[in-house]
């Protein structure tokens, strides 16, 4: 999981800044790094500041009910806008990019998902689990780890709807070991072996690019994977073997790295599937992988 940034809670009087990341003059004082955020009665709204490694950039966000289970999310850097409307009665949202300058449509670069990755990490670090959460942030936090994790191919002007059973399909118990959902599984493991993705290895094949997984946090090496080769467990992820055994750091779980939720979907674990089996986070193989999850990230409930 990405080391995150310090973070304080404040209430925002203002801000200005530098959305686009670039060196501002000399003997201007610069906001602090981290997240100011404010939690109020159907409102969350705030700043975050990027560190060094994102170019410093300067994120705004807001999410408010707009009416009675509906709620508006707006996140503002580097000259883009991200919008989301997120109807949770009735699990619909829709999404959006675009630039401000013109209002043109746009797409998540490798910058804008870093940038995007390290504010996730800061709400996962600074604020409570959904399920403590007011709905506001709730949603806004779901709404930015599915942007953090958005292929550049993919548009976002879409539509996500999500209903158990349809949409998503919970995988709670595949996550415990030996009744647990962390540590150690012992010699006993609860495998889930359908983390599938089809792609130009094994000619599209979903029977082909298969992985066995013990879904859940257990047993990391480094942040990479366990694998078994030859009766051994070896650290590292294996390039499209068919069907390996595979153990890794919140398999299976919606959202980037370990979130701030605990969601262990289907659509979640093939998207893992993709992406830790040859694949980067944002190929063009896992698009489809990527888009059946997005309603399990919005609207999943927790499994613990």
């Amino acid at each position: 999981m990405r080391k995150i940034l310090g973070a304080v809670v404040a209430v925002v009087l203002c801000a200005c800044g530098n959305p686009s990341g670039a060196p501002t003059e000399p003997g201007v004082d610069q906001p602090a790094e981290g997240l100011s955020v404010t939690v109020e009665q159907g409102a969350t709204h705030g700043t975050f500041i990027a560190g060094n490694s994102q170019g410093g950039a300067e994120v705004t966000f807001s999410s408010r009910e707009v009416e009675p289970g509906v709620y508006r999310i707006e996140v503002r850097y580097s000259g883009m806008t991200l919008t989301g409307l997120v109807d949770a009665e009735n699990g619909v949202s829709t999404l959006d990019g675009f630039a401000e300058a013109n209002g043109q449509d746009t797409q998540m670069t490798d910058a804008d998902r870093d940038v995007a990755t390290a504010f996730y990490g800061a709400l996962n670090e600074q604020l409570p689990s959904s399920d403590a959460a007011t709905p506001e942030t709730k949603y806004l936090r779901r709404a930015v780890g599915l942007w953090a994790e958005h292929p550049s191919t993919v548009k976002m002007q879409r539509t996500v709807m999500g209903e158990q059973g349809r949409g998503y399909t919970m995988l709670c118990s595949y996550a415990k070991c030996n009744g647990s959902w962390t540590g150690s599984c012992g010699s006993s493991y609860n495998w889930y072996s359908y983390a599938k993705h089809d792609c130009n290895k094994g000619g599209f094949d979903l029977a082909v690019n298969q992985q066995i997984a013990q879904l859940g946090n257990h047993s990391t090496c480094s942040g990479d994977e366990f694998y078994m080769s030859n009766g051994s467990w070896v650290c590292g992820e294996p390039d499209h073997w068919s069907r390996p055994k595979v153990i890794g750091n919140c398999f299976g779980r919606c959202g980037g790295g370990c979130g701030g939720d605990n969601q262990y979907t289907l659509d979640a674990t093939n998207h893992d599937g993709c992406v830790r089996n040859g694949h980067m986070l944002a190929s063009g193989y896992c698009d489809d992988q990527f888009a059946s999850a997005s309603d399990d990230e919005l609207f999943a409930p927790n499994c613990y």
